[in-house]
């Protein structure tokens, strides 16, 4: 997820280059909600081209993971939206808890890493390893093999 992160803040960063100069923008605060909204468009665009595309990111190229459906095929445009819709899990449910208790800046970082860890642990419990988001949207993450070296022939 980290090295997912450092990508996605290069896509961030030329997105939100982008949104500045069509808005002409000068502050960050500026047009808050539309860059928010604007950004979430971007980065789901983002994760979901490579997963129709391909079935991987480019951090999941390196980690050799790829995202199917329940069926081991390509996943449809709709299961794509739908997964990166439901991945928000991970920290929406701490976010709602964040703001009904009125915390604010370093507070955050408690529930919503509460409510990352507990998303996490739902793929403990189920017999597939797979994460609640991958259940709902019906993919799966699999391994892909190391890939074949061919030895030297003298």
């Amino acid at each position: 997820m980290i090295y997912e992160a450092l990508l996605v803040f290069g896509v961030i960063f030329f997105a939100s280059f982008i949104f500045d100069v069509a808005t002409q923008s000068k502050h960050a605060l500026m047009l808050r909600h539309v860059r928010e909204a604007f950004l979430f468009l971007v980065i789901g665009t983002y994760f979901v081209f490579f997963w129709r595309r391909s079935g991987q990111t480019l951090a999941m190229q390196t980690w050799r993971i790829k995202l199917v459906d329940n069926n081991g095929q390509k996943v449809p445009l709709i299961k794509a939206i739908l997964r990166y819709f439901l991945a928000w899990c991970w920290c929406i449910p701490g976010l709602i808890v964040a703001h009904q208790l009125g915390l604010k800046n370093a507070q955050l970082l408690i529930p919503v890493a509460l409510g990352f860890m507990a998303w996490a642990t739902t793929a403990i419990f189920d017999k597939d390893k797979q994460f609640l988001h991958d259940k709902l949207a019906k993919t799966r993450l699999i391994q892909l093999p190391l890939p074949e070296t061919n030895p030297k022939q003298n």
